[in-house]
C-alpha cells in the first residue's frame, strides 16, 4: 500500500498558502492547454499535458515561492501513488495479449456467441460484471478480463463496442462500490474513519437505485439492437477463430488461476502477474507456441490472420509495449496533480468549496462537486477519495451527520466518475484496456452519471441521510485530516 499525506488548508502556512485567484491560474493554464493541444491542433495529450507541467512548475516557483525541490518532491510523491497503477497497466497490457494467444479470449467470445443474444447482451453483460467484479474486489481486473471478452462477443452479435464498453463499466463499478476486498472502498472508508460494512451498507439503497436504472436502460439500447445481426455472422465468426486457434476447455486455465487467486483476496497486481504466466503456459501446452513466441505475443501483442478482418481486428493487441502510450499520459497527468497538490492548489479550491455548505443538500453537492474536481485535477481516483475526505470531516460533524454519509459521497462522486475522465488513470485504463475512446464510452456508462445523480437526490430529499444521535455528536464522526497518512492501493 502506498502511503499519500495530502496537505490540507489548515497545514500550509499562511504566507505560502495561495489565494483564491491564484490558485485557479494554473487550473485556468491546464484548460486552455488541453483545449488547444487536443482541440485546435488535434494533439495527443502527453504534450498539452506537459505544458500544464511547465506553466504550474513556474508560476509555482516564482509566484508562490516554492524551491524547486518542493517541486521535485509534489511530482515524485504523486508518481509514487500511481506507481501500482502504472504497474497494472503494464501487466493488463500483457495479460490481455497472452490469453489471446493461449486463446483463452477467442474461447470466450466462441462460447459466448452461442449464450447471448443481442437482445438481452448488454443489461447481462452489465450483471455478470457487477457479480465477478463484487467478488474479486476490482473493476480495473473485472475490465482487463471479463470486459475484453464482453467486447469481442458484442461485437459479434452487432453491439456497437462503446455500448458494450458502458455496460461493462456500470457493472464492473457497480460490483467494485459493494464489495468488501475493494482498494477504494477500503480507503473511503478508511479516511473517514467509518467502519467498513457502515459504509458499504450505506452505499447499498444508492448503489441498487442507479444500477437497476442503468441495467433498465441497456434492456432498452438491446432491444433496439436486436434483429440486426445476419444470419451467418456468428458462424463465420466461430469458424475463423476454430481456424486459428485450439477452442478447448483446457485454455481457460488463465481465468481459473486468476480468479481464483483473486477471490482467495491476494492483491491485484500479483494476482494479474499469475495471469499472465498461466496465459503463457497455456498458449504453449494447447496452442502449441513456443516458449520464446509466447513471451513475445506478451511483450509485443498480438496480430492474428483468421481470415475475417472483424475478428482480427478484435485480437490485436499491443501488450506490454503497446501500453506505453496510456501510461505516459498517466505519467504526465500525475505529474501535473503532484505539482497542483503541492503548491496548496487542492487544498484551497477544496477549502473554499466547503465554505459554500449550508445545508446537508449543499455539504452532498460540494461533496461531489470536489471528488469530481480533484479526479479532473489530479487524475487519480484516490485524490478524490482522501482529499475531500480528509478536507470536509468537520463539516459533516457539525450538522450531526455520521461518517458514513461523507464516505459515500465520496466514492459515489469520486470512484465512478474517474473513467469519464480522458486523461485520469480511471479513463485512461479503461479506453486502452476496452480499446474504446473515453469520449465514445462515456454516453453509455450510465451508471457513472447515475450514481451522483441519486447521491444529490439523497441530499436534497434526506433519503438515507443519517444522523448521529447527541452521544456520537460528542465525538467527531469524522477525520479532520492531518494526524498521519492513509495508504492507497490500486482496483
Amino acid at each position: 500500500m502506498v502511503e499519500f499525506e495530502p496537505r490540507l488548508f489548515d497545514e500550509i502556512d499562511p504566507s505560502e498558502r495561495p489565494s483564491l485567484g491564484a490558485a485557479l491560474v494554473p487550473i485556468a493554464g491546464m484548460i486552455v492547454f488541453l483545449s488547444v493541444g487536443l482541440i485546435a491542433f488535434d494533439l495527443d495529450p502527453q504534450f498539452p499535458l506537459f505544458w500544464g507541467i511547465a506553466f504550474t512548475g513556474l508560476f509555482a516557483r516564482y509566484h508562490l515561492g516554492l524551491s524547486w525541490e518542493d517541486l521535485y518532491d509534489g511530482i515524485a510523491s504523486s508518481l509514487l501513488m500511481g506507481m501500482r497503477v502504472i504497474l497494472i497497466m503494464f501487466t493488463v497490457y500483457a495479460l490481455i495479449a497472452s490469453w489471446i494467444q493461449a486463446g483463452t479470449i477467442p474461447s470466450l467470445m466462441y462460447f459466448g456467441l452461442e449464450l447471448f443474444t443481442p437482445t438481452v447482451f448488454l443489461p447481462v453483460a452489465a450483471i455478470l460484471s457487477a457479480v465477478i467484479s463484487f467478488a474479486v474486489g476490482s473493476s480495473w481486473t473485472t475490465a482487463g478480463t471479463l470486459g475484453v471478452a464482453l467486447i469481442g462477443i458484442g461485437s459479434g452479435l452487432g453491439i456497437p463496442e462503446p455500448m458494450t464498453a458502458g455496460a461493462i463499466l456500470s457493472g464492473a463499478y457497480t460490483g467494485d462500490k459493494q464489495s468488501p476486498l475493494s482498494d477504494t472502498t477500503n480507503l473511503a472508508a478508511a479516511v473517514t474513519d467509518t467502519d467498513l460494512y457502515e459504509h458499504i451498507n450505506a452505499m447499498r439503497a444508492g448503489t441498487l437505485v442507479a444500477f437497476t436504472i442503468a441495467v433498465l436502460l441497456y434492456a432498452g439500447l438491446g432491444l433496439r439492437a436486436a434483429g440486426t445481426i445476419p444470419a451467418d455472422r456468428v458462424a463465420s465468426i466461430q469458424a475463423a477463430i476454430e481456424s486459428t486457434y485450439v477452442v478447448s476447455p483446457l485454455v481457460f486455465l488463465p481465468v481459473v488461476v486468476t480468479f481464483g487467486l483473486a477471490l482467495r483476496g491476494v492483491p491485484a497486481l500479483p494476482t494479474l502477474g499469475a495471469g499472465v504466466f498461466a496465459g503463457v503456459g497455456t498458449a504453449m501446452l494447447v496452442q502449441g507456441t513456443g516458449f520464446g513466441a509466447a513471451w513475445s505475443a506478451a511483450q509485443s501483442g498480438t496480430a492474428p490472420e483468421t481470415g475475417m478482418e472483424l475478428v482480427n481486428g478484435l485480437l490485436e493487441s499491443g501488450g506490454l509495449t503497446g501500453g506505453a502510450w496510456i501510461v505516459t499520459i498517466a505519467i504526465a497527468a500525475l505529474a501535473l496533480g503532484g505539482l497542483l497538490e503541492r503548491a496548496g492548489v487542492l487544498a484551497v479550491l477544496s477549502h473554499h468549496l466547503g465554505r459554500l455548505c449550508h445545508s446537508v443538500a449543499s455539504l452532498t453537492g460540494v461533496t461531489a462537486v470536489s471528488a469530481v474536481s480533484m479526479n479532473i485535477l489530479a487524475a487519480e481516483q484516490y485524490v478524490s477519495i482522501v482529499v475531500p475526505g480528509m478536507t470536509l470531516g468537520n463539516l459533516y460533524n457539525e450538522q450531526g451527520l455520521k461518517s458514513q454519509n461523507l464516505s459515500r459521497a465520496i466514492e459515489a462522486s469520486g470512484t465512478t466518475t474517474s473513467a469519464l475522465i480522458p486523461w485520469s488513470s480511471g479513463g485512461l485504463f479503461m479506453a486502452g484496456t476496452l480499446g474504446v475512446p473515453t469520449l465514445e464510452y462515456a454516453p453509455y456508462y450510465f451508471f457513472g452519471f447515475l450514481s451522483p445523480l441519486v447521491l444529490l437526490f439523497m441530499g436534497v430529499t434526506g433519503w438515507q441521510i443519517v444522523y448521529a444521535d447527541r452521544a456520537d455528536s460528542e465525538e467527531p464522526a469524522t477525520r479532520s485530516g492531518g494526524a498521519g497518512s492513509v495508504t492507497a492501493g490500486e482496483d
